[in-house]
């Protein structure tokens, strides 16, 4: 599947900033009209939408730098750190949630035109699912840890806005206040686990975290495939930074094997991986018969 062009992924990233604000109006306009603190969480939760768009907006742009001096191997990591800070952000966002709904439990509040903010509610949260899933499928194409992540928290919040008004109208059809700072609670705990989640990912990713390990027995498949005139490839490694791919191994040749045919496998190879993985790294070290391992990648 074609990636997304370089500018067309920053148009995205700015895109969601947009759409960020909107539905944050729309949701705090929810809470003004009913006074839920459900829907006030709700609110606080678009906060860090908007804030983790921007950031992502940012580190899209950051990562699509070319190499310099300074960093060889390019920009492509910045957008792991836009993934680490959306998550202490969501964490910052549920404690705050925490707050607000003890609060209300201690003193249920009564609530005002409860039908018009669910109404203003639902249009915000399907905003939100069409944009969530357009990001994701985005994320994954691309290989893009700061849209993807963007996608995931907006899902979740998707998830917990269909909670909260489910909540709410249990409420006003029964008239028990507490289920209202009860499904402020349920959110609270609901993006914590996404804020988890989100971290975690990320944290691999900047550890140099291997390829999926289907992806890795693609890419074995492929040397094996392409490597006849070599005896063996060994000591294969992998990682990925971003939207990048990193493939590194030793291939092991005949002692008698001229440099010039050596190359020839070597770009063989090469051209096979990069037509398989759009934007892959790929690093072929020679070495003679003599450090076969006899326990790496068989060449067919």
């Amino acid at each position: 599947m074609a990636r997304t062009s370089p500018v067309l992924m920053q148009r995205i990233a700015a895109a969601s900033i947009g759409l960020a604000l909107v539905v944050m109006g729309l949701k705090y306009a929810a809470y003004s009209v009913t006074g839920s603190v459900a829907f006030l969480s709700d609110a606080l939760e678009s906060i860090v939408n908007l804030i983790t768009a921007f950031i992502a907006w940012w580190a899209i742009r950051i990562s699509f730098k070319p190499a310099d001096k300074d960093h060889p191997f390019g920009h492509h990591k910045a957008e792991y750190f836009s993934a680490v800070i959306e998550g202490v952000l969501i964490v910052v966002a549920a404690l705050l949630i925490f707050q607000e709904a003890w609060q209300a439990w201690q003193a249920p509040r009564v609530l005002e035109e409860p039908s018009l903010g669910i109404a203003i509610n639902a249009a915000a949260t399907f905003i939100n699912l069409g944009w969530a899933l357009f990001l994701i499928r985005v994320g994954r194409r691309n290989r893009s840890p700061a849209l993807a992540a963007d996608g995931r928290h907006i899902m979740s919040d998707v998830v917990t806005s269909v909670g909260v008004i489910v909540g709410l109208a249990l409420a006003t059809a029964t008239g028990w206040l507490f289920l209202d700072p009860l499904m402020a609670a349920l959110v609270a705990l609901n993006i914590l686990r996404e804020g988890y989640k989100v971290v975690t990912s990320s944290l691999s990713g900047l550890m140099d975290q291997a390829i999926d390990p289907a992806e890795e027995a693609r890419v074995r498949d492929l040397i094996s495939a392409h490597a006849d005139g070599a005896l063996e490839v060994h000591d294969l490694k992998t990682r990925l930074a971003g939207r990048a791919m990193f493939i590194e191994f030793h291939m092991v040749v005949p002692e008698a094997m001229t440099v010039g045919v050596a190359h020839d496998i070597c770009d063989r190879i090469e051209d096979a991986l990069l037509e398989a993985f759009d934007g892959a790294r790929v690093l072929i070290h020679v070495e003679p018969e003599g450090e076969a391992k006899q326990t790496g990648v068989p060449v067919l």
